[in-house]
């Protein structure tokens, strides 16, 4: 699991895996990688440190251990799966059929087993979050008030407000708000924020930080205006 290859710059927005395994060189092997590769990654030994960091952060995939101590991986992923639609690829020592199927059965998205090639990993990864981010969004009901975090955005008025502090906004930014809110939670791609003008992707990502600086606490590892990455944005709400 070599990576010979200089590391990519790692950008704020990379995409976040967390690696849950109870083996210590192969969580430090797959950080590495994964990390030479262009993601963050945050590592967890067992399930209730996997919790806690899920409580901490918002990932865009979970590589999961099936054989660990104390919780399986497929308690765990049960209930992940019980709130959470986050893609989610089991590792294991054994190749039978029936691990995969149960592992699938619970809503894995994928199955890998251990010994593996890292290049397979990475593309099983990279898949995964571009179905992610294609799957077609479940129907919601118009909101004229939007919540994240402290903030209150009202739709009608395209007004931000973080308790009783109106948050000034830019007309560009109150329109990029406009634009991620019309479908929370969901990933808005680039073309459609760059919207009639056809800006490049690199105003884009200007435009996206800037608003950043208003809304979150460390632009640098945003929590709220999320980057898929090769696709768009999106907006966690509550």
């Amino acid at each position: 699991m070599n990576a010979a290859k200089p590391r990519a710059p790692l950008l704020p927005d990379a995409a976040h895996i967390l690696v849950v395994d109870d083996d210590r060189r192969l969580r430090d092997l797959l950080a590495r990688f994964l990390g030479d590769h262009g993601f963050r990654v945050t590592v967890a030994k067992d399930a209730t440190e996997a919790r806690a960091r899920m409580g901490l952060f918002v990932f865009d995939a979970l590589i999961l251990d099936v054989m660990m101590p104390g919780e399986n991986g497929f308690d765990l992923a049960r209930d992940i799966r019980a709130t959470s639609n986050i893609p989610i690829l089991m590792l294991t020592a054994r190749n039978e059929a029936d691990d995969r199927i149960t592992g699938l059965e619970i809503g894995a998205d994928d199955y890998l087993p251990k010994p593996f090639e890292p290049r397979e990993l990475l593309l099983r990864i990279n898949n995964m979050i571009r179905k992610q981010a294609k799957q077609a969004p479940l129907q919601q009901e118009p909101r004229e008030v939007i919540r994240f975090g402290d903030f209150l955005f009202r739709v009608d008025r395209r007004e931000l407000r973080r308790g009783d502090e109106i948050i000034r906004l830019t007309d560009r930014e109150r329109e990029l708000l406009a634009i991620l809110t019309e479908r929370p939670g969901e990933t808005i791609p680039r073309e459609a924020i760059a919207g009639d003008d056809l800006v490049s992707d690199r105003t884009v990502d200007v435009q996206i930080n800037r608003l950043r600086r208003k809304i979150e606490e460390d632009p640098s590892n945003p929590v709220h205006l999320q980057t898929v990455r090769g696709l768009g944005y999106r907006l966690l709400v509550d």
